[in-house]
């Protein structure tokens, strides 16, 4: 094994130790299996000289009973052997594949703008499933067949050293071309999971957008392109199957050679009379057995680089460490002010905000207009540490929210977005998320979202399952269910981010109520378009290219402000 190989290992190594029983029954099992195996070969010997030739009837009557010893000893060794081992790999690949989903989890946003989802997943599952063949299956075959090939050696050498030497010599030959045809594999195999990485993706994008593939009879255009990149996948496929069913006949014709010379030079001793019939067919039919393991060990380690591929894409996504990190000290438990200040944001080389400086109390609706890219949306961000800022300060009663253990800082905040999540799961559940589910507060957190009108005439009322992303809601019940949500965790810092945006203007008129009753001891955000939804403002901050044109209330920006003149649609004199 190369140390590509052992790096796969090495990396499984902290979770060995606790199967340390497994693994002395899984050895045990892969020495009576590969000790059977030498034996079958050995037994060949007394078989044709003692029964056979010597005609010795207590031979007849001992040996059957040896050969079903040696057959139930060699089968009941491999079952030992499959059962640890599979079992060994599959509880590590659980625990591995765990891990990994919760690195990918505590990464910075950044990086799910930067991977898609789809190829997440493959990794997650394709990627680790080659890596748990590798650990629960290659890797225990692999020593079993070593340890066959050293008992088949045995026999062989001490059934005719001189022989061994004709036989043997043949199988430093085919290392050379082996290890080309593996190299090749690692490449094509890596290939293949990039490319089943884009067919997972590519479905991923079709399923999440069905809507909007049917309304454009985009239905042929998106099959076309999927069948591209199966195609591609199927060719990589083939390359690989080329490549690895090549091992067998090259160790097949390998063997021959080494089988026709042995056949030619023992033939000769056994007729000279210098080896006995049964030795030489012992010798053969361990030679003959031989050939079998160290092809599939050869076939196996092909199969390796297959893991070897997978491997590096997946240590990739474990190594990667969030960007934003955790601070140590408390979030203050009466939060009065939220202040930004001189801040400025790029993503990449693109300026999103530039000196953004306004300070929010306790108790006040802060709203955020302008037209669309103009920074919005990046100012709550920053608050939630979604992003750092490029410079400037973001402070929490003039505390740097830097400062803060993130899982803190996102617990004081909610957030209603323009796009509502909501889970294959019951009402309550969507309610609770990530909570305990108090099935009272449920209730009362739907009654001031104004949704519970329409959750109390479901099958099941709030124990109702909902469709998987609320197909069976209206838009407009689906914004409401995750302002409600927002309203159940109680928090001291609320954004609304076009929270209202799928909603009538009656419903409008309500959420906007149920908002006013909820921001008296709370710091409110509001992102809109509609210029209605905020016009009780205490603060109207209006944006453009990413920066503060103006600042005020209503009425004052009105006659102030001809940015948000223009927002409102209100003649310019």
């Amino acid at each position: 094994m190369n140390n590509n190989i052992g790096k796969i290992l090495g990396r499984f190594t902290p979770y060995y130790k606790d199967y340390i029983p497994h693994f002395i029954f899984a050895i045990i099992g892969m020495i009576l299996s590969s000790s059977g195996t030498a034996a079958t070969a050995y037994l060949v010997k007394p078989l044709l000289d003692k029964i056979f030739i010597a005609k010795d009837i207590n031979m007849l009557h001992l040996l059957p009973y040896a050969i079903i010893a040696v057959y139930v000893a060699k089968e009941s060794g491999r079952y030992m052997q499959t059962y640890f081992t599979e079992y060994i790999g599959q509880d590590i690949i659980r625990r591995f594949r765990n891990r990994l989903l919760d690195n990918i989890l505590h990464l910075d946003i950044a990086f799910f703008h930067k991977y898609r989802s789809g190829e997440l997943i493959s990794r997650n599952t394709n990627d680790v499933e080659r890596i748990r063949l590798v650990v629960s299956n290659i890797i225990p075959e692999f020593f079993r067949e070593i340890f066959t090939i050293i008992g088949l050696v045995i026999v062989v050498i001490y059934q005719s050293s001189e022989l061994a030497v004709y036989a043997l010599v043949i199988m430093p030959l085919a290392v050379y071309p082996l290890s080309l045809l593996a190299k090749k594999m690692k490449r094509i195999s890596r290939l293949s999971q990039e490319k089943i990485s884009d067919l997972t993706a590519k479905l991923s994008e079709i399923f999440n957008n069905i809507e909007i593939i049917q309304a454009n009879n985009a239905q042929k255009f998106e099959h076309g392109l999927f069948e591209i990149d199966n195609k591609k996948y199927f060719k990589l496929n083939m390359k690989s199957i080329k490549i690895s069913q090549l091992v067998s006949p090259l160790m097949e014709t390998l063997g021959s050679i080494g089988v026709a010379t042995v056949i030619i030079v023992g033939g000769k001793e056994v007729i000279e009379g210098g080896m006995s019939v049964g030795s030489f067919f012992s010798f053969l039919t361990a030679l003959f057995m031989l050939y079998t393991p160290i092809k599939r060990v050869s076939g196996l380690y092909n199969k390796m680089q297959d893991a070897i591929a997978a491997s590096e894409r997946i240590f990739f996504l474990l190594d990667l460490k969030p960007t934003i990190l955790d601070g140590n000290k408390k979030v203050p438990q009466n939060i009065k002010t939220v202040n930004y200040e001189g801040v400025s944001l790029k993503y990449d080389e693109k300026t999103a905000l530039r000196d953004i400086t306004f300070e929010a109390k306790k108790g006040e609706l802060v709203a955020f207009v302008g037209d669309s890219g103009g920074g919005k949306t990046s100012i709550a961000n920053l608050l939630v540490r979604f992003f750092d800022t490029t410079s400037g300060e973001i402070k929490i009663n003039n505390i740097n929210i830097k400062s803060f253990p993130l899982k803190e800082l996102r617990d004081n905040i909610a957030i209603v977005t323009q796009r509502v999540y909501i889970l294959h799961d019951t009402v309550a559940a969507n309610i609770a998320y990530g909570q305990n589910i108090d099935k009272e507060r449920v209730i009362q957190a739907l009654k001031k979202a104004n949704a519970y009108d329409f959750i109390e005439k479901l099958p099941q009322n709030i124990d109702t399952k909902l469709d998987e992303f609320g197909t069976n809601l209206s838009g407009g019940q689906r914004q409401r269910i995750a302002i409600a949500r927002a309203i159940y965790k109680n928090p001291k810092i609320l954004i609304f981010d076009e929270a209202t945006s799928s909603l009538d203007s009656k419903s409008e008129q309500k959420i906007s109520q149920a908002i006013e009753n909820l921001i008296k001891d709370k710091i409110t955000f509001v992102i809109a378009h509609r210029l209605s939804t905020v016009q009780k403002a205490d603060k109207i901050i209006v944006l453009k290219h990413g920066k503060i044109e103006a600042i005020g209330k209503d009425k004052e920006l009105e006659e102030t402000s001809l940015e948000y003149k223009k927002l409102k649609g209100l003649q310019v004199k």
